[in-house]
């Protein structure tokens, strides 16, 4: 399978390869050998192409979904979860005690004003928080709040309209789900609005989007990948080289996107 992998990643070296450069200098030879068995392990087959890079690895998740650096990954991805097609144009500060408080479990956490004048948090959790319903909306509530102090502060007051604030949409991606997701095993994406039992048609401008990826891997363990939120979520879920090569070779359309960062 190493080989099928280099076929696509011409990086790839054998194992004698990567050890023998480890050994040929003694900063790397130090610090390799300063990690447990586990993490070698882990290391060489990342190196020899047994595993692909885990994404939800904190230095991964942020290097990759980096709107600053690479703004196009976060736009599709974004695109593919709102089913709609959007466009970061700045990245807003969090607050930053906020979190100072959650700081343990987070491995991303970024705010984004987008061309139609909503905000998306995307939250990438290591484990899922206790009442995610309860955090959400009060996070959710919080950066509605921000906005109408920014967009207030921006327009004069006698021509302010409740018009201009826009849609706020709360994303979160479990690494680790909480038990409330696990009484629904063949959901792994869950959406939500408010609305009123008459459909009376009132925007309330609160979306959330909650996306287990514990569940995800335990649907499509054996399934193929026909859809382009399924090879977003396989390209961050999984790290065996059979999803990868699967991701490759059946959407073709995300390859130019993705290659760049495996």
């Amino acid at each position: 399978m190493a080989d099928k992998l280099q076929d696509y990643f011409p990086l790839i070296r054998t194992r004698e390869e990567v050890l023998d450069e480890i050994r040929s200098k003694d900063n790397l030879r130090k610090m390799y050998e300063e990690w447990r068995p586990k993490q070698q392990m882990e290391f060489l087959d990342f190196c020899t192409g047994v595993r692909g890079a885990k994404m939800l690895y904190d230095s991964f998740f942020k290097e990759i979904m980096n709107p600053e650096s690479a703004p196009e990954r976060l736009n599709e991805l974004l695109s593919v979860l709102l089913g709609k097609e959007v466009k970061i144009v700045q990245v807003l500060p969090n607050d930053s005690t906020r979190i100072a408080d959650e700081s343990s479990l987070l491995v991303m956490d970024i705010v984004v004003s987008l061309r139609d004048g909503s905000l998306a948090n995307l939250e990438m959790q290591k484990i899922g928080y206790a009442f995610p319903g309860q955090r959400s909306a009060c996070y959710c509530a919080d950066l509605l709040l921000r906005q109408y102090k920014r967009v207030r502060s921006e327009k004069k007051k006698d021509v302010f309209s409740y018009r201009d604030i826009q849609t706020v949409y709360n994303i979160v991606l479990f690494e680790k789900s909480t038990r409330e997701f696990h009484e629904l095993q063949k959901n792994y994406i869950h959406r939500s609005r408010q609305r009123f039992d008459t459909d009376l048609d009132v925007n309330l401008l609160q979306e959330f989007i909650f996306v287990p990826l514990d569940i995800f891997k335990e649907n499509t363990q054996n399934k193929s990948v026909d859809s382009e939120l399924d090879a977003w979520l396989t390209f961050l879920a999984y790290d065996s080289p059979e999803k990868i090569i699967q991701l490759i070779e059946n959407i073709p359309g995300l390859n130019k996107c993705m290659m760049r960062s495996m």
